[in-house]
């Protein structure tokens, strides 16, 4: 497996670095710096105590926990977070609680999202007047089956 350097700054010293919870995990996990409740319904944005530098070529993706998707309704709004290369501020995760009657609550310390880093291509958009032919078309939402 391939590394590239991420330089990070813990804006609150307590909490964790991210770390992968497993070797070939894909995603680090961010923990959260404050105590918080979600309602039903209910979203916030969650500080994690950290900014990085990432260098040019890299973006940084915030994704959902399945464990908390899945066990508590709890997911990311904007899934997965965009962190851009030139971003130095903190990484804070706006987080919701799609459970119809159960708050969820969350304390110091707690796994809130994975950060996965990603090389990245930058595109050079041409126009054309128009598109070459594909077996898909102009097929949108739901054109490839019913399921």
């Amino acid at each position: 497996m391939s590394r590239v350097q991420v330089l990070i700054t813990r804006i609150d010293p307590s909490v964790p670095l991210p770390t992968y919870a497993k070797g070939g995990d894909a995603g680090a996990d961010l923990t959260t710096t404050i105590d918080f409740t979600l309602a039903p319904g209910e979203r916030q944005l969650v500080p994690t105590g950290i900014s990085i530098a990432l260098p040019n070529g890299y973006v940084a993706l915030v994704h959902p926990r399945s464990g908390l998707a899945i066990k508590h309704g709890v997911t990311l709004v904007n899934a997965p977070g965009t962190i851009d290369a030139g971003y130095r501020g903190e990484i804070a995760c706006i987080l919701i609680n799609l459970d119809s009657k159960t708050p969820v609550s969350f304390k110091k310390g707690d796994r809130i999202a994975q950060l996965v880093i990603q090389q990245v291509e930058h595109a050079e958009f041409v126009e054309v007047s128009e598109l070459p032919g594909s077996g898909r078309g102009k097929g949108g939402f739901g054109s490839t089956g019913s399921s």
